[in-house]
């Protein structure tokens, strides 16, 4: 008879705290539990190994790395001359953005977009008036 290795209850419960990619049903379950893509919680596991809590500890610092890149910082001089050239404004423009819109550099691309089209809509009506005044003055 072969013996067989009957798990203990203290292999079972370290078992819970390690990641095992070659289970899709664990991969699945983890993915959802970080809140990531199967992709990345492998790449993760590739780079800090099997443990749940050094992956989600890793995972967490990726999303906040990613957070802050998108966060528009004035006290940086760097950032300040980055984003001014980036939304193509001066730095007092992009301050004023910022306290208006907030630190988000997608809330501030939004608030700028909106008000480059507003000018660019103004633009258009006062070149119509003009072409019409024009076309007036031509018929007279």
């Amino acid at each position: 008879m072969a013996k067989t290795s009957k798990k203990t209850k203290k292999s079972v419960s370290a078992d819970r705290g390690l990641i095992a990619l070659k289970e899709p049903y664990e991969v699945r379950y983890w993915s959802k539990k970080f809140k990531v893509t199967p992709a990345k919680l492998r790449y993760a596991v590739k780079k800090v190994g099997h443990s749940a809590k050094k992956v989600e500890a890793y995972i967490k610092l990726q999303k906040h790395k990613a957070r802050d890149r998108a966060l528009i910082s004035l006290s940086e001089p760097y950032e300040v001359r980055y984003w001014s050239k980036k939304f193509k404004i001066t730095p007092a423009k992009l301050a004023a953005t910022v306290k208006v819109a907030g630190h988000s550099s997608k809330k501030v691309a939004a608030y700028l977009g909106v008000a480059t089209t507003a000018k660019k809509k103004a633009a258009k009506k006062t070149v119509k008036k003009a072409k019409k005044t024009v076309a007036k003055k031509k018929k007279l």
